[in-house]
């Protein structure tokens, strides 16, 4: 049985950057741009929203409430979700490994707006086998919950699963479950890495 190849999508095929937001929703709320960079990146609502205990919604009002927002959610969406940029390199190995026939999966903690943006404005997302994202399973990377509803996905267990995530913990993870995971770094060592398993040329 032929492995599958299951990405992290932030940091490992698209960069993002919460400063970005920061700036845009800063003007029209009453908080800095250096307050709201810190407050977006590690505020425990964007871990509800990400675990899907908040919705869209009642993602907005929270923080719209918490920062004294001034513009309406559909304003709030196109600065939150607008913060994404590609990794060529990454998006050229998962590319290659399409046209070897491989299967390939997206493996993310994340939110239906930021899902919904890079659908819309990075062709290659449209082109893996299957999706598991946090906000749909109601768990987060690294809860067992989301690995078993990717080995249920994918139909594979253990060493069938080649895994690249940017997070230790989240490697650690899917290691405990026999994934062949791989910690990555930079396109360069995770391509050196998947040449050193014999699943891509040097």
């Amino acid at each position: 049985m032929a492995p599958v190849f299951i990405f992290d999508l932030g940091k490992v095929l698209v960069d993002f950057d919460y400063a970005i937001a920061a700036q845009k929703i800063a003007a029209r709320s009453d908080k800095p741009p250096a307050d709201l960079h810190a407050f977006l990146g590690s505020s425990p609502l964007l871990v509800d929203y990400e675990s899907g205990r908040l919705t869209r919604r009642q993602f907005y009002d929270a923080i719209r409430d918490a920062i004294g927002f001034r513009g309406d959610l559909a304003e709030f969406g196109g600065f939150f979700e607008d913060i994404f940029s590609e990794i060529p390199p990454m998006i050229a190995l998962h590319a290659e490994l399409r046209r070897r026939g491989r299967a390939t999966y997206v493996f993310s903690n994340t939110n239906d707006l930021a899902i919904e943006h890079v659908r819309r404005n990075f062709q290659f997302f449209n082109n893996f086998d299957g999706y598991i994202f946090s906000y749909e399973v109601g768990a987060l990377k690294p809860q067992p919950e989301i690995y078993e509803a990717m080995e249920a996905m994918c139909g594979r267990r253990g060493a069938n699963l080649i895994y690249l995530d940017d997070r230790a913990e989240n490697i650690a993870a899917g290691a405990a479950r026999g994934w062949r995971a791989i910690l990555h770094e930079s396109p360069e060592k995770t391509r050196a890495a998947l040449a050193a398993a014999g699943v891509v040329p040097a």
